[in-house]
């Protein structure tokens, strides 16, 4: 649903499948069906994201990862939940209370490198970039189908990108891919899905969605990383 626009449902994935599995091992099963959702998804909005917005966040995103790879054997995934959450509760919250981030703000290359290094990085770590591209993109304010295009096309590239280093790490096992194979026919079903009920939702009943969904996905990420780090 995630790569058919409805952006924010995708953090929940890895959290749910943590409930069974352990963190790492979740990652490396859901970045093949997320490339594979991507296909579906770059099909449908191949013609609606905004060049200006990728070309602002793309080569931060790309650094972001390459930190991810240098850094993977240092981590603490759970300070990283940690970080990611409060980015995103913090955000949210402020985009439901404070009228003033409804009016429309430019794209720049200053905030785009930062925030794009940031998503990199944490969708690198634990496929947890949403809250962060959300900080820098929903005061953009773009209409609703080309944010979603804009979405998916970054993702996709930035999940590309992370297929060597995965593989690399061994995260790309049999076992992950037997398993991934598995999920991607209720992924494929999930992006025609997201396709569907992005058509019939208002703009900005849509926006108001999406960030309520980044404070209840945030508020899970500290909830995941506190109870790892206190554990």
């Amino acid at each position: 649903m995630a790569k058919g626009g409805l952006s924010m449902v995708g953090m929940i994935s890895v959290p749910l499948l943590s409930l069974v599995m352990s963190p790492v091992t979740a990652a490396g099963v859901m970045l093949p069906v997320y490339i594979v959702s991507d296909i579906g998804g770059l099909i449908a909005f191949r013609r609606s994201f905004d060049r200006r917005v990728l070309a602002m966040l793309l080569p931060g995103a790309v650094t972001g990862i390459g930190l991810g790879w240098a850094t993977a054997h240092l981590v603490n995934d759970a300070v990283v939940l940690l970080i990611v959450g409060l980015i995103g509760v913090g955000f949210a919250l402020n985009a439901l209370i404070r009228p003033a981030l409804g009016h429309a703000r430019s794209a720049d290359l200053g905030r785009g490198s930062f925030w794009g290094a940031i998503a990199g990085y944490t969708s690198f770590v634990s496929h947890s970039g949403a809250p962060p591209y959300q900080v820098y993109v929903q005061p953009l304010r773009l209409n609703s189908t080309v944010y979603a295009g804009t979405t998916t096309v970054f993702f996709a590239i930035v999940n590309a990108v992370k297929l060597i280093p995965y593989a690399m790490l061994g995260q790309l096992n049999p076992d992950n891919l037997r398993l991934a194979a598995i999920l991607c026919l209720p992924a494929i079903i999930g992006v025609v899905l997201g396709l569907k009920l992005l058509k019939i939702i208002p703009q900005e009943l849509f926006y108001r969605l999406i960030t309520v969904g980044l404070l209840i996905v945030s508020a899970r990420l500290i909830w995941d990383g506190l109870t790892t780090l206190l554990a």
